[in-house]
């Protein structure tokens, strides 16, 4: 069984006809074409990969089916720079080295961009606790940190 759904990505409407149990995840990856929201736990929630924005709040859109979405605005990896010019969190990204293989860069981006609207002057253990959700087999943090510390003043200065 198929429902009608109309949803925003990035400010461009899709407007598809999707089966019932659809995952937002795969509507995005596969329906809408925006392969920058992973796949990482296999639907279990656990990894923070698929994270995106859903009216502004951080979801791991693998938890929430596309038809819960119908009518939402979500916002990926790919909508956050803008005017041809990188986000302030992806610029500190790769000043600070703060990837290696890149897999988790994408939900940890959506997530943090979240968090430092609601707190943009946080402490290091408020940045840690905020990525409790988001799993990085790779860098071990640290350089995570200090690129959302250094993302987190730019966005003040501005």
């Amino acid at each position: 069984m198929n429902k009608d759904v109309k949803i925003s990505i990035n400010g461009v409407a899709y407007e598809k006809s999707v089966p019932l149990r659809m995952l937002l995840v795969d509507f995005i990856r596969d329906e809408a074409g925006l392969t920058g929201t992973h796949i990482g736990c296999t639907y279990e929630g656990r990894c923070g990969t698929c994270t995106v924005q859903m009216d502004g709040e951080a979801v791991k859109s693998c938890m929430l089916l596309a038809v819960q979405a119908d009518g939402r605005e979500i916002a990926t990896v790919e909508g956050l720079a803008s005017n041809g010019r990188l986000h302030p969190l992806q610029e500190a990204f790769n000043e600070h080295h703060a990837l290696q293989c890149g897999f988790c860069t994408p939900g940890i981006l959506m997530n943090t961009e979240e968090f430092l609207k609601e707190n943009p002057d946080p402490s290091e253990a408020e940045i840690r606790r905020s990525l409790v959700g988001n799993i990085c087999r790779c860098t071990g943090y640290d350089h995570i940190i200090d690129a959302i510390q250094t993302a987190a003043k730019r966005l003040r200065q501005a």
